[in-house]
Parts: C-alpha cells; structure tokens; sequence
C-alpha cells in the first residue's frame, strides 16, 4: 500500500475489519495553527523496524477521539483525512495517528476504509502482487546488494 500525499511510497499494512478506523504509527506528533485552523504535523517511519526514511507531513484535524486499542486501553488520537492506495485503487478515509512501535505493521485499514468497495479474504495475502524483493529487504531492515539501506 502507499500514501500518495504524504509522500510514501510503499508501507506494509494489514487490514482488519475488527477496527472502524484505519491506524497510522505516527511520532513527534504536534498540533500547529494555520490560519487559525487546527493541523496536526507528524512523522512516519514506513518501513518496519526501521527508523530511515522518515517522513514528515501536516495536515488539518478532522476530528480529535477516544479509541479503544485492542488492549482495551483508551487514547486520545487525532484523525485525519488521508489518501491510501490499497492495489490500483485509490481512496480518502479517516486514519488516526498512533505509536504503534510494538505493532506488526505500521498502517491498519480499518472497516471504514474497506467499505469502499474492497472484500476482504482473511485467507489470503498480498492479493494486489507481492513487493519488489529489495522493498521486502529494505522492509525488514536488510540493504540490498548496491544498496546503504
């Protein structure tokens, strides 16, 4: 999957229909005042266990909410609206930002996001084609031959 917008390439996901919204691993997240409007800049670490190739990015609150993690804890997260490319389709759904360090996969699509036309099959993987071989390295933290990742 990627996030077009925000100006990742490629991050590993899972989907789960057990969550109403998506989950992005987000830090250093802060809330900032543009035009008198609420955003929120963040950074991303997309690939797993792996801190190279942040990304920072800011975009507006759509909402600030108490979520219940899968271990019962509350939080309080801000949402926001973002672009996720999930195969060849593009679509915009709520996501909020979280640390998820101790979490498998640094994006969680939730139902939300998947009622807009997409079936899930618990059964299988990497329906929309499995990435490059140098992106699944670099995702598990191994560079390449010719590469310093």
């Amino acid at each position: 999957m990627s996030l077009p917008d925000l100006g990742v390439d490629w991050i590993k996901a899972k989907l789960d229909t057990g969550a109403r919204t998506s989950a992005l691993h987000a830090f250093d997240i802060e809330e900032i005042d543009r035009d008198g409007q609420a955003w929120v800049r963040f950074s991303i670490h997309p690939w797993q266990g792996n801190a190279e190739d942040a990304v920072t990015a800011a975009l507006p609150v759509h909402d600030v909410r108490h979520v219940r993690s899968s271990s019962g804890h509350v939080q309080e997260r801000y949402v926001v609206l973002v672009a996720v490319r999930i195969g060849l389709r593009r679509v915009t759904t709520e996501v909020t930002l979280t640390r998820r360090d101790e979490m498998g996969f640094r994006l969680l699509i939730g139902r939300e996001a998947l009622r807009q036309g997409f079936v899930v099959d618990p059964g299988r993987s990497y329906m929309g084609g499995r990435p490059e071989k140098i992106v699944r390295r670099r995702n598990r933290g191994k560079a390449d031959e010719g590469t310093s990742a």
